[in-house]
């Protein structure tokens, strides 16, 4: 006989009249049946499974009474959906919905709000949507549930967007929601919405609610209008921590750090204590300007405040300094981090295996694999791309290739990395393959990936192919090519040595409608460092000029160092003196372009001027100061600054500290002591060392001093005809033969090609090369030298030793300079007071004194930079002061 379950008649309990201990041993199966006897206490019994988590049975329950038009309390319903909420139980969810209708008598407002917010908690936004969309009256708690929805998704634009259709139905949101529709606001910069809010709050009366002033001031400060925020932060009758946090970012966000941290300390004084967030804001702030160590500082200060970083601290901080190329501290940091117990976020493994990589320390990256492994960050695409490209920085193609493998959802950067490896390496083929290969994984590359493509194979010299891919990157890629594709082909055009067609890049960059950016403008303005290129670094500045480029400090730099190297210093200083911010290397530069000119004396000056402004002297600063106290004659001051590097500025000499003491003693002509300190030097000699002193021994005629120097730069470079000859010039000077020489001679070379003088001078933007020997043409006035109109006075120094880089002239061989100066003189426009040349070797001293004669008689400025020396001539006078 088949079993009968009959509806139980008893009443439960509700859990008030439960005793306090009571505990049932076992659950009980509760069973409704069929039955003609309508059931008493259903509500009870409902909300007594679930109360003691039986939601499943609860819902089947409700199956059976449904079906025989048996009706529950709105209340109970509602608290039914909230244990789905609660219990994530979407799929209960969904069952309890659709015997809404049998199981009510009227399905209240409440009800359906209820299980909108139901599907938004239970991650099912789209059900979310339907249940809105059907709702018969939608009022401010529907809106509330369903915007709370999107807030929690971050979709902000679709918050704004209910937003105003909620002010279309003339919905009012109250103070609660306003925080999340102006977070909405803040994250999409949308600040003229913020601002109608802000009008709103007003006439309602919600002007002194601290949530809604505080998510306002959020808005303000993310959309940059530090007025409005001000304005609001001081108005404000009642301040709490989240009001500080926000005003301190709203001027960090622009820069202002200095007030952000004022405002901490007011802070602090009102006696509101900074909590860890406030800090973070700032130590972010001073790592985004690149002031790392004032960040460090911060940290150290907040530690003795009792509070201690996170691993947000303590990530910002190991990032700050990862991108500002400080990579050993930035490892040294994260090892602290981890003997003080905080666990890296995947954040913090990316950016320390990116400093790993920029050091190319293939062990320390190795032990932060296996760390990543532990952690289980393994399959974490941002780690994994981290990976491939230390591993591909390392060399180590094979380890990359292998975690890019196993990356399991790849996304463009991971396959950007690996391509981008393996054309750093040179296997531009296997690149190539992998950049096909994109299309199987259905993965489309970006703009990256072709300019990574591009600069891999002008890299590797393959010129035309990287061309043909950057014609191909619109056409085939449908991809927008960007200012760094353009960039790619002028730096490998540069590195080529082809410095026309990358000036030629250069102008059909700009002919496209592209704007330079600063990394154009730094690729570019070095191949104008010449003489030469004095109009093209013009040209170059008004591009800065009209891409407001003038402020950003490196390309600053870079034109002052490309004015001085060309003959512009006047440019120089105007450009250092308009600058609104200054750094080391703008002093640096300007005082070395000072030094290049032989202008001690401003060289000097600036460098006082330096030390007062609060910057402390480098390396280069000195090696210039060093320089200029030598072109000035000032041994003991010279020697006063090297001697004080260790002790006063914590700086080892380096090489070029002592190359330019030996300078410092030559131009003095203290030859003995310039010995004397070469031969007390503990580190290794070089070229450049024996050159100075074989420099100051030639111009202070000592002929033994100066075959010393020959031979010692002989020994470092067995291969230089050129010193194999002065050498040899030396040796006929002290009466030793050729034959009779033991010094080993260079291997066998085109004799004609290691001497050929050449030199180049630019008239109406054309540039014209002259070879010393060259036969007369109808442009070239032959006549003009050989006749020396200009009446040579004086004669050569009667101690310089008359030693040549290049062949002595006779009535068949002119130098070079020679010719092009005279070119010059006859083919310049008369408007142009100045000459620019620029010659491969080294001046001789009658081509020095001719110049020096024509720039007197002919009233022109003459600049020749040889192979040692910047020569400025005017007056008759030169600024190399007869030394080179």
């Amino acid at each position: 006989m088949e079993s009968v379950i009959l509806p139980c008649k008893s009443n439960f309990p509700t859990i008030s009249e439960l005793p306090q201990n009571y505990h049932p041993k076992h659950k009980i199966p509760i069973n409704f049946a069929p039955s003609t006897q309508e059931p008493r206490f259903t509500d009870a019994q409902l909300n007594y499974l679930c109360t003691n988590g039986r939601l499943s049975e609860a819902i089947t329950a409700l199956e059976s009474i449904s079906q025989y038009g048996y009706k529950v309390k709105p209340e109970t319903f509602k608290r039914l959906v909230e244990s789905c909420i609660n219990e994530k139980a979407l799929h209960l969810g969904r069952k309890l919905h659709k015997k809404m209708n049998f199981l009510l008598e009227k399905v209240e407002p409440f009800i359906e709000t209820k299980l909108l917010g139901m599907y938004s908690k239970c991650g099912s936004l789209q059900e979310a949507y339907e249940m809105f969309d059907q709702m018969r009256r939608r009022d401010l708690f529907a809106w509330s549930a369903m915007i709370g929805a999107c807030s929690r998704d971050s979709r902000w634009s679709e918050v704004m967007e209910l937003f105003n259709m909620m002010m279309g139905e003339g919905v009012v949101p109250d103070s609660f929601l306003f925080p999340k529709i102006l977070q909405a606001c803040a994250n999409c910069g949308d600040v003229e919405t913020g601002m109608l809010i802000h009008s709103i709050a007003i006439r309602c009366g919600m002007s002194s609610e601290i949530r809604v002033n505080n998510s306002l001031l959020a808005v303000y400060a993310k959309c940059g209008l530090l007025g409005c925020a001000k304005r609001l932060f001081e108005s404000m009758e009642m301040r709490d921590t989240v009001s500080w946090n926000s005003i301190i970012m709203a001027y960090c966000h622009k820069g202002d750090i200095t007030e952000a941290r004022r405002l901490l300390d007011l802070m602090r004084l009102e006696g509101i204590e900074p909590g860890l967030i406030t800090w973070n804001i700032l130590i972010a702030s001073y790592n985004q300007l690149g002031r790392c160590d004032e960040a460090l500082e911060v940290m150290k200060e907040m530690e003795v405040n009792g509070i201690m970083p996170d691993v947000f601290t303590w990530t910002c901080l190991i990032s700050g300094l990862a991108q500002h190329n400080r990579n050993s501290q930035a490892l040294e940091l994260f090892r602290e981090m981890n003997l003080n117990g905080v666990t890296p976020s995947e954040v913090t493994l990316t950016s320390t295996v990116s400093a790993c990589a920029s050091l190319k320390d293939l062990r320390k990256g190795r032990e932060l694999h296996s760390l990543v492994v532990k952690l289980g960050f393994d399959g974490e695409v941002i780690v994994g791309n981290a990976l491939v490209d230390l591993y591909s920085k390392c060399g180590k193609l094979e380890a990359a290739r292998l975690v890019f493998d196993m990356i399991p959802e790849k996304d463009v950067y991971s396959w950007n990395s690996m391509i981008g490896g393996y054309c750093q390496a040179g296997y531009c083929g296997k690149a190539y393959d992998l950049f096909m290969k994109m299309h199987e994984f259905e993965v489309s590359p970006n703009v990256i990936t072709w300019n990574v493509l591009i600069t891999g194979h002008m890299q590797n010299g393959d010129e035309d192919q990287a061309l043909d891919l950057f014609w191909r990157m619109e056409k085939d890629g449908s991809i927008e090519r960007d200012a760094a594709s353009w960039n790619a082909l002028i730096a490998g055009y540069l590195q080529n040595g082809q410095k026309d067609k990358a000036l030629g890049i250069f102008r059909k960059m700009q002919s496209f409608g592209f704007w330079p950016n600063a990394v154009t403008i730094l690729s570019i303005l070095p191949a104008c460092a010449n003489l030469i290129g004095a109009k093209k670094v013009k040209e170059i500045h008004r591009c800065v000029l009209r891409c407001n480029l003038e402020n950003e400090l490196s390309v600053a730099n870079s034109l002052i160092d490309t004015y001085s190297k060309s003959g512009g210093i006047k440019y120089s200083k105007a450009i250092f003196d308009g600058m609104s911010t200054k750094d080391i290397i703008s002093w640096n530069t300007l005082i070395a372009g000072y030094v290049l000119h032989g202008r001690s004396s401003e060289a000097i000056k600036l460098f006082h001027q330096m030390k007062e402004a609060g910057f402390k002297p480098n390396r280069g600063t000195l090696s210039s100061v060093i320089l200029s106290y030598g072109l000035a004659k000032m041994v003991e001051e010279g020697k006063h600054v090297f001697s004080s590097m260790t002790e006063e500025y914590r700086i080892v000499p380096g090489l070029e500290h002592c190359v330019a003491m030996v300078n410092l003693y030559g131009r003095s002509g203290e030859l003995e002591e310039a010995i004397d300190f070469i031969d007390n030097m503990t580190m290794e000699h070089d070229i450049s060392l024996w050159g100075a002193l074989l420099t100051a021994s030639r111009v202070h005629g000592n002929l033994g001093l100066a075959i010393h120097a020959g031979e010692q730069l002989l020994k470092l470079d067995p291969g230089n005809v050129v010193i194999y000859q002065l050498l040899l010039q030396l040796y006929v000077l002290r009466g030793i033969s050729e034959e009779s020489v033991t010094v080993m001679r260079p291997r066998k070379r085109n004799h004609h090609e290691e001497f050929l003088s050449w030199s180049w001078t630019e008239i109406n933007n054309v540039v014209h090369a002259f070879a010393s020997g060259q036969q007369s043409n109808s442009e070239v006035p032959d006549s003009w030298i050989k006749r020396k109109e200009v009446i040579m006075e004086g004669s050569s120094s009667c101690n310089r030793l008359c030693i040549k880089e290049e062949e002595n002239e006779d009535v068949t061989r002119v130098h070079s300079e020679k010719l092009a100066l005279s070119f010059a003189l006859i083919n310049s426009p008369q408007s142009s007071r100045v000459i620019r040349i620029v010659k491969n070797l080294r001046m001789c001293e009658d081509c020095h004194r001719t110049a020096k004669l024509v720039s007197q008689k002919y009233e022109r400025e003459i600049y020749i930079h040889d192979s040692k020396c910047l020569h400025h001539f005017k007056d008759g006078c030169c600024s190399c002061g007869n030394y080179w």
